[in-house]
């Protein structure tokens, strides 16, 4: 009896120790220790309750007793093996609740660890979010170009050009779908004119002298200048074209209107050769040739165009400007057009939404 009692406070003091182990840190190996301490108290509490089974204590037979201290030794060992089940009863329900009171600690220090593994967790996709969030850069420099850092996806970083990426009405777009209507025609009162040519770095163009004009809708607009493009900027039902000239115009009021005329391979082009003839030699510089430039020669035979409102397509990327593009393309030699892309294999903005806008057409 006795050494079961020493085994069962031995039981006791090593559950107890176990309980007072301190919370560990939220780590992996706790993670593994926690689902150990788990499982251990699982098997715990699944265990059967310890009850010793004690044999019946019979009171000793003594010679020569009389029955009344026969009578007086049962009782007394009837009282004694009462007094131990009593001990024995109170030690396994002291035993029954520090068990409970681990199993809550247990409980407790698991609910712990997967609360700060959470929270780990938490932070740890938060700081990832932060290191992800885009870093808006300075747009670098004051210049364009048409690829890289400077290139149409970065031009609406710098202030002054956000209409570049923030306007909803910009060119170029791809001419799909237009209204078809009977358009006034457009009237060019073009006649030729002393012209002078520069390359600017982003393409040839060409500044023709005043007196050349286009008129519709009772508007009248000057000619300014004329540039090229490689490729074609516009798409007609997405089809692209080897280059673009872009011939632009101003109204009394500042009002710009482009008209846009598309060039395919054939046969050379007499305007352009002429323009060609008076390239400069370096960029920036500006030749005044002696002889004169009629831009009527580089208009088609056919006037029917497209037309939409759109934008510059060159930073600012002001808005506000009435397009006009030309159906029927013009000619000119692969001599001619390999003579430009020696200077600007590239040098076209890339297609823009089209956003809802009318597109009309002629018919």
């Amino acid at each position: 009896m006795r050494h079961l009692m020493l085994l069962l406070v031995c039981s006791f003091a090593t559950s107890v120790a176990s309980a007072n182990d301190p919370v560990p840190a939220p780590s992996a190996a706790a993670h593994g220790a926690s689902a150990a301490s788990a499982a251990s108290a699982a098997n715990v509490a699944s265990a059967p309750s310890i009850k010793p089974s004690l044999p019946s204590i019979k009171p000793a037979v003594v010679p020569g007793a009389t029955p009344a201290s026969r009578a007086a030794s049962a009782a007394a060992a009837a009282r004694e093996a009462q007094a131990e089940a009593e001990a024995e009863a109170e030690l396994s329900a002291k035993i029954a609740a520090r068990l409970a009171a681990m199993r809550a600690n247990q409980q407790a220090r698991a609910a712990a660890a997967a609360k700060a593994r959470k929270v780990a967790e938490a932070r740890k996709k938060e700081a990832v979010v932060v290191n992800e969030a885009p870093v808006i850069k300075p747009y670098p420099g004051e210049h364009w170009s048409y690829e890289g850092e400077t290139g149409p996806a970065n031009w609406g970083r710098k202030p002054e050009w956000a209409a570049c990426g923030t306007g909803n009405r910009q060119s170029p777009i791809d001419l799909r779908d237009g209204m078809k209507v009977d358009l006034e025609q457009i009237v060019f009162d073009y006649k030729p004119s002393a012209f002078t040519v520069v390359d600017n770095g982003h393409t040839v163009q060409v500044t023709v002298g005043p007196g050349n004009y286009i008129s519709l809708q009772n508007r009248t607009f000057e000619l300014q200048q004329f540039h090229f493009h490689r490729p074609s900027e516009e798409r007609i039902n997405g089809k692209g074209f080897e280059m673009v000239v872009h011939l632009v115009h101003k109204d009394a009021d500042g009002k710009l209107a482009v008209v846009a005329v598309l060039l395919e391979r054939g046969k050379a082009q007499s305007m352009i050769q002429t323009v060609w003839n008076n390239l400069p030699l370096e960029k920036n510089e500006v030749v005044t040739p002696s002889v004169v430039l009629d831009v009527n020669e580089l208009l088609p035979a056919r006037r029917d165009y497209f037309t939409y409102m759109g934008s510059l397509t060159t930073p600012p990327c002001s808005e506000g400007v009435l397009w006009m593009v030309m159906k029927q393309p013009v000619e000119a030699s692969p001599a001619q057009m390999a003579i430009f892309s020696r200077l600007y294999p590239l040098n076209a903005r890339p297609i823009q939404a089209n956003s809802g806008r009318v597109v009309k057409e002629s018919f």
